[in-house]
Order: structure tokens, then C-alpha cells, then sequence
């Protein structure tokens, strides 16, 4: 991560209703950010850490290239939201929902993805390796070249999403749940010569 150059600490921005605003590698240090409304905002190499983003709901904005540790999501929504190239350490997810937008080559490894929902998620060469993903949706995503080695998909919704490049012999896929055409996929990375 790049230098940042403001910081904004202990900040109380709860309930708070933002649009439009531009934030350029400043550091989010304990701020609250729990119920806020965010339309169309840009964070771009920010470092966000120990913020509370709980019951939060982005539309269209943007995180692009930034850094979040030790941060809460509990039921946030993101909606149509671009997060390319962002990093995740230390985070709780509960109840995540993401529909649309692009989250390719965001760094998600070992995170507590269980119960969450990516539906219509562009999520090329996301680094989801050891993520726990039980019984969490990920559904019409795009996940060519996503790194789920380790990853536990037990009982996982991933109906619709691509699997192209999916190998089954590294993760765990107990109970998971894939359509027709996902099956043929799968049953040929598996080593099948599938006919009809």
C-alpha cells in the first residue's frame, strides 16, 4: 500500500448519508460507520482500520486498491460497487451481501465468509484460498482464475457462477449446490469424458 497522507481518527459517522464524495489515501482509523449511506463515493488506496461498516449500504461507490483490517460487516450491503485490487485482513463478514459490481482480484484468504451472499459478482482471480464459505451464495458470479484452494464450500449456492477454471480436488464441496450445465463442467475437470 502506498503512503497514506490524511488521517481521519475516532470519527462518528453513524447514520450518516454521503454521495459523490473522493477520498485519496487517507487513513480510516475507529471510525464508526455503522447505517451509513453511501451513493456513488470513491475510496481509492485508503486503509481502513478497526471501522465499523455494520448494516452500511454502498450504492456504485468504489474502494479501489485499499486496505481493510480488523474491520466489521455485519449485514452490510455493497450494490453495483467495484473493490478491485482491495485486501481484507482480520474482518468479520456476518451476513455480507454483495449484488453486482466487480470484485476481481480482492484478497479474501482464510476469511469467515459463512452466510454471506455474492450474487452477480465479478470476482476474477479473487483470492479466496482457505475462505469458509458454508452455506453462503455465490451465485451468477464470475469466479475464472479465483483461488479457492482450501476454500470450504460446503453446502455453498454456487448455481449459474463460472467454474471454467475450478478445481474440485481443492476445496471442500459437501453439499454444494451447482445447476446441470455446472455439472458437466465440474465432472470433466474431475476427469470424465462426459456424452450425452
Amino acid at each position: 500500500m502506498p503512503p497514506t497522507e490524511k488521517t481521519i481518527t475516532s470519527a462518528d459517522w453513524d447514520s450518516l448519508e454521503i454521495s459523490g464524495e473522493r477520498h485519496h489515501r487517507v487513513l480510516f482509523q475507529d471510525v464508526d460507520m455503522t447505517e451509513l449511506i453511501d451513493r456513488g463515493s470513491s475510496f481509492e488506496e485508503c486503509q481502513f482500520r478497526n471501522v465499523r461498516f455494520n448494516v452500511s449500504e454502498h450504492d456504485d461507490a468504489q474502494f479501489l486498491n485499499c486496505a481493510f483490517s480488523r474491520c466489521s460487516f455485519f449485514d452490510a450491503t455493497f450494490r453495483g460497487c467495484k473493490l478491485t485490487g482491495s485486501g481484507f485482513d482480520g474482518c468479520t463478514f456476518g451476513l455480507l451481501k454483495v449484488e453486482g459490481g466487480d470484485w476481481s482480484y480482492v484478497g479474501l484468504p482464510g476469511a469467515d465468509l459463512r452466510g454471506s451472499s455474492f450474487v452477480g459478482v465479478r470476482l476474477r482471480e479473487a483470492d479466496l484460498s482457505g475462505a469458509r464459505l458454508e452455506r453462503a451464495e455465490l451465485r451468477r458470479a464470475d469466479l475464472s482464475g479465483a483461488w479457492l484452494r482450501g476454500a470450504d464450500l460446503s453446502k455453498c449456492d454456487l448455481r449459474g457462477s463460472d467454474l471454467s477454471t475450478f478445481d474440485p480436488h481443492e476445496a471442500t464441496l459437501t453439499g454444494a449446490v451447482i445447476d446441470p450445465f455446472q455439472a458437466t463442467v465440474v465432472a470433466g475437470a474431475l476427469g470424465f469424458d462426459v456424452r450425452s
